[in-house]
Parts: structure tokens; sequence; C-alpha cells
């Protein structure tokens, strides 16, 4: 194979030999929960032998790991699991238990040393453990849109802390007026703005 999707440049002829290929899945639940999972998988264009599988077939996954965190609104890990589908080793699949202890970790700042102290060496699978980075982003791309959406509309119905805060945001001025007009308590009348444009006059 010698032709990729790629945009980019090589400068030079070029066959493709390997292909990793991750994907993220940010899920909103019925429960109020989330669930942010992701999925890699690694082939390459040709067969080869393996000690445990006998021989890996072009595009046949070498490997096949889908990795789910479950999450409050607050970031923090409700529940985890990891799954091995494929591995170039029989015991691959064991370590998918160990990220059970990916529960109360919360994605933000420290998690990347969180999980390097949790699943580091031989107390986790190197590839499980890169899939948590893309995870921790796709999930900050998944709740926080959602999240402020929620808190727009819960605050539709409250008025705003900064309002009658200083002159300029006084809950009579235009600022009010234009920008939170359900809590505007001044004369009804038009913006100034839109005053200016009332009394203009084609040019005689």
């Amino acid at each position: 194979m010698t032709e990729t999707l790629s945009p980019v440049d090589s400068g030079a002829p070029r066959r493709l030999l390997h292909r990793r290929s991750i994907e993220c899945y940010g899920y909103q639940r019925d429960d109020g929960l989330w669930d942010i999972e992701a999925r890699m998988v690694d082939t390459k264009t040709y067969g080869f032998a393996n000690h445990d599988r006998g021989r890996i077939e072009p595009g046949e996954p070498l490997h096949g790991m889908w990795l789910r965190v479950t999450c409050d609104d607050d970031l923090t890990i409700v529940d985890a699991q990891a799954v091995t589908e494929h591995g170039p080793f029989r015991q691959c699949p064991d370590i998918a238990p160990a990220y059970d202890r990916l529960k109360g970790l919360q994605i933000g700042k420290g998690f990347d040393r969180a999980i390097r102290s949790l699943f580091d060496g031989a107390a986790g699978c190197t590839h499980l453990r890169e899939l948590l980075r893309p995870i921790a982003t796709t999930a900050f791309q998944t709740i926080f849109p959602a999240r402020e959406k929620k808190r727009r509309e819960q605050a539709a119905d409250h008025k705003p802390g900064i309002l009658d805060s200083c002159y300029a945001l006084r809950s009579d001025g235009e600022v009010v007026q234009r920008e939170w007009p359900a809590f505007y308590t001044g004369a009804e009348t038009p913006p100034a703005n839109a005053l200016d444009k009332a009394v203009e006059t084609p040019d005689s």
C-alpha cells in the first residue's frame, strides 16, 4: 500500500507499513453521568509470524484495546473498564482488571502523574496507558460544553451577581437592557443604538 489520506507532502515515494488508529467517543448517559471511550488499533500491511497467535495477517490487528471511564460532572472517575481484544501475547488481556484503580481519580491537574504512578512498567499496559491522555481531552470536550449550557440555562432564572455591581451594570441601564433584558428595570425604551437608527433619514 502506497497511498494514504494525508495531505502532507512526503517529499519522496513511500509505502505504508504500519497504521495506528485511535478513536475517542464521548457519551452523555441518561443517569446524569458521562462515558468516555477510547479505542486503539495497530495494523501492518504485511503478515508476520507470532508465537502466541501463529501468524498475524496484513490488516489484522496486532493491538486492539478499548478503555472506558465513567465520570461525573466534576470529571471524577466513578467507573472504568479496559478490554484487550487483540495483543501480541496471550497474557495481554490479563492486565485489564488493573484499570479498575482509575476509580476515584479526577481528570485534571495531576492526572498524568497519577496514572503514571498507578500503571507504570509492569503494573499496566503501555497501550492502555497511552489511551488515557486522549480520554482526558475527550472528557473535557464532551463534558464542559454541556455543563456550560446547563449553567447558562439555570442562570437564566437567576439574577446574575454582576448586575448592580457598578454604574455601567446598573439594572436600569443600557448594558443590562441589551445583555440581560429579563432583569432590566428601567423604562421600556429601545437601546441607544436603536434610537439612533430610528431618527436616520435618507439624504435629500
